[in-house]
C-alpha cells in the first residue's frame, strides 16, 4: 500500500512571490490564512465587528496594492497588523476632524433609542470594548497586541519601532487608563461617560 501523499502548505513568502506574478489565487489563499487574526485584532482596536471587517477588507487590497514592493521579513502577519493599525489611525484622525465640524452640523430630527441589552456578560464585554477602543492608539494597540494577541514586548517593540521599555510603559499606562474607564462601571455606576 502506498502511503498518502502529504502536501505541504505553501509559506507565506512563496504565496505573495506568486501574487507578484499576478496569481489571484495565491492572494486569495493568503487572505483565507490571515482573514480571521486580522478581523478579530480590528475588532478588539474598534469595539465594532462591521467597522472592523471594512477595514480588514481595505488592509487586503493594500495588501494587494503592495504586492510588488513588499519585501518578505519572515512575518506576513505583522506586516498586516500594521496596515490595519495604520488604517484605524487614518480613520480616527478624520472622525476627529469630523467632530470638530459636528457643532456646525444639522441635528437628526430623532434618533433610535438603544436596544436594551441581553446578558450581562455581553453587556460587560461591550462595556470593555468601548472603553479599550477610546484608549490613545499608542496605548491601544501594544495593550492590545500584548494582552489579547499575546505577542511578547520584544515583537511589540520591533513592529513598532521603539524600545521594549516603552512598550512596557504604554502597556501598564493602558491598563491603567482602562481601569480608572472602567471604574464607575464596575461598581455599579452608570457607565463611563467621556469624549475621548
Amino acid at each position: 500500500m502506498s502511503q498518502p501523499m502529504i502536501l505541504e502548505q505553501p509559506s507565506d513568502a512563496e504565496l505573495m512571490a506568486r501574487v507578484r506574478e499576478g496569481d489571484r489565487e495565491a492572494f486569495t489563499d493568503l487572505v483565507d490564512r490571515h482573514k480571521d487574526a486580522v478581523v478579530t485584532y480590528l475588532v478588539r482596536l474598534t469595539a465594532d465587528r462591521d467597522r472592523a471587517e471594512d477595514l480588514a477588507q481595505e488592509t487586503f487590497l493594500r495588501l494587494f496594492r503592495a504586492a510588488g514592493d513588499y519585501v518578505e521579513q519572515g512575518y506576513l502577519r505583522a506586516f498586516l497588523f500594521r496596515i490595519a493599525t495604520n488604517l484605524v489611525r487614518s480613520e480616527e484622525r478624520r472622525a476627529k476632524r469630523l467632530r470638530l465640524l459636528t457643532p456646525f452640523l444639522p441635528r437628526p430630527e430623532h434618533t433610535e433609542p438603544a436596544a436594551p441589552s441581553g446578558l450581562l456578560r455581553r453587556e460587560m464585554h461591550r462595556e470593555v470594548s468601548a472603553a479599550v477602543a477610546k484608549l490613545p492608539l499608542r496605548y491601544r494597540v501594544p495593550l492590545v497586541l500584548h494582552e489579547i494577541e499575546g505577542w511578547s514586548y520584544v515583537d511589540i517593540a520591533q513592529e513598532l519601532g521603539c524600545r521594549e521599555g516603552t512598550v512596557k510603559s504604554r502597556v501598564h499606562r493602558g491598563r491603567q487608563q482602562l481601569k480608572q474607564r472602567l471604574e464607575p462601571y464596575w461598581n455599579g455606576g452608570t457607565a463611563w461617560k467621556t469624549t475621548g
